[in-house]
């Protein structure tokens, strides 16, 4: 079971660490008025449409010692990615932004203007209006991008292969042990790690999608 608990904790981990940045970020990108968002927003997006090997493959090989930049965290902070957990941590970062940065960016386009205005009108700072105001009332949409991103994290493959191996016990994800059972024609230990997988990840999306619910007919009510 030790691939299933290390998937688990790569996905909890991206999925705190994705919500602290994309709540900011996401900010940023519905109400500045900076020219280039555009470009922003299609770079966040990018792994919704890139191959995971093409990212992985970059991710390897701009982390690889033998190159400028994983040399340089090698040899002067002793910090090696590549076949790592904090590697794996940071691919699964980039991999499953758009997937935590997106509902929430879609929640504070749809709230209505007046929220902001009538903060900003009575002096309240940027902050107070984002955690006091604004997030309250996108809370379906921040429990979206939580569910998709701990689900999309959970059932990663070509990312963590390539920048992670298939170390047991170090990076060897359930989505990895799964690939290894089959190709060793152990299709019940293969079934044991994929059902448990469905089982979660079928779980959870059902259970977002009822909270979803209750939300909207809460708010339909009011």
């Amino acid at each position: 079971m030790a691939p299933l608990w290390l998937s688990f904790k790569l996905s909890l981990i991206t999925t705190a660490i994705l919500l602290l940045i994309a709540i900011p970020l996401a900010n940023w990108l519905a109400y500045s008025r900076f020219r280039l968002k555009l470009v922003a927003e299609a770079v966040i997006s990018l792994p919704l449409v890139l191959p995971p090997t093409v990212l992985g493959f970059y991710l390897l090989l701009a982390f690889s010692p033998s190159n400028a930049f994983g040399k340089f965290l090698d040899q002067w902070l002793g910090i090696r990615l590549v076949f790592s957990f904090p590697g794996l941590v940071i691919a699964s970062l980039l991999y499953s932004l758009p997937f935590m940065v997106n509902p929430i960016l879609a929640g504070f386009r749809g709230l209505p203007p007046s929220l902001r205005e009538a903060a900003s009108t009575l002096g309240k700072p940027g902050a107070v209006t984002l955690v006091k105001i604004l997030l309250p009332n996108i809370r379906a949409s921040l429990l979206t991008g939580i569910v998709l991103s701990f689900a999309h994290t959970l059932g990663e493959f070509g990312v963590v292969l390539m920048i992670g191996g298939n170390i047991p016990g170090k990076t060897r994800v359930a989505s990895l042990a799964i690939y290894d059972e089959v190709q060793s024609m152990n299709y019940h230990a293969a079934n044991r790690y994929a059902l448990i997988l469905f089982a979660f990840s079928f779980t959870i999306l059902l259970g977002v999608y009822l909270i979803n619910h209750h939300f909207s007919k809460a708010n339909a009510l009011t």
